[in-house]
């Protein structure tokens, strides 16, 4: 028996902001998050403050593409703990019976686990430490690959690369990662404030615009604080070109029926 159901619907307000700026039906991408095979969501990326919304994420995916949207931000938080990929068969499930064009992480750590992730059926394979710690590994799967089926993630603390679980930063700014794989040929960036995720407290704006400006032909999604439909106009509004969701979805602070007016 599932936990819960998704979410309750609740009415779009009359006065609900129209986005003004360039049509992308992907700019949403709702986020799920698998331990044991279940939906869950963390708070700052503890695994101790952990909070369980359904027991089949396929379900979760469902109303997720019956409500219009195309794309989907599926994390292996157990294979990120252990890393290596262990949540392959809810990728699989998921990607057999919808449509939802999937970016799926956590574990991808060896030529390997790109296989498992591509046979299960991800359109992307998002990765954050490897291209970090070991770029030579990781310019070899993009050439093995091609750089279109890969995403970054850059955990980001006060500007700088945060690794191993956020506990640790590197010295390497968020916009030197970003200059290192682009000329790689790497277009799909997402970066995360560790300060902000969980906490429904608003996206860092600040720092996606700082991104964009320094580099404003890549595809940067924001990721982490997003409570409101106002934060996803800010987002839109500061070049980013998605905007991943999730607790702000688990918890009703913005429902399906509301993340239409995005696409």
């Amino acid at each position: 028996m599932n936990s819960s159901i998704l979410l309750p619907e609740r009415p779009v307000p009359s006065s609900a902001p129209v986005p003004i700026h360039e049509k992308n039906e992907a700019f949403i991408i709702p986020a799920i998050d698998i331990i044991e095979g279940k939906c869950v969501r963390l708070t700052r990326g503890d695994y101790s403050l952990q909070k369980v919304y359904n027991e089949d994420p396929l379900e979760v995916a469902l109303q997720f593409e019956q409500a219009g949207l195309k794309r989907l931000h599926l994390v292996d938080l157990d294979g990120a703990r252990e890393g290596a990929v262990k949540n392959w068969k809810v990728l699989e499930k998921i990607a057999g019976k919808t449509k939802l064009l999937i970016d799926f992480s956590g574990g991808i750590s060896s030529i390997k686990s790109v296989d498992i992730c591509f046979n299960s059926g991800a359109s992307w394979a998002a990765v954050g430490s490897i291209a970090v710690k070991d770029e030579t590994a990781f310019t070899g799967w993009l050439l093995a690959y091609g750089p279109e089926k890969f995403m970054i993630g850059a955990d980001v603390k006060d500007e700088q690369i945060a690794i191993r679980g956020w506990t640790e930063t590197v010295p390497l700014s968020v916009f030197d990662l970003i200059a290192q794989y682009k000329t790689k040929g790497v277009q799909q960036f997402f970066c995360t404030d560790v300060n902000k995720d969980g906490l429904l407290e608003g996206p860092a704006i600040d720092l996606y615009k700082k991104i964009m400006n320094q580099h404003p032909s890549v595809d940067l999604i924001a990721s982490g604080g997003i409570s409101s439909l106002k934060d996803l106009e800010d987002l839109r509004e500061a070049g980013c070109y998605g905007a991943i969701v999730g607790k702000a979805i688990y918890e009703n602070r913005i429902s399906l029926k509301e993340l239409t007016k995005f696409l």
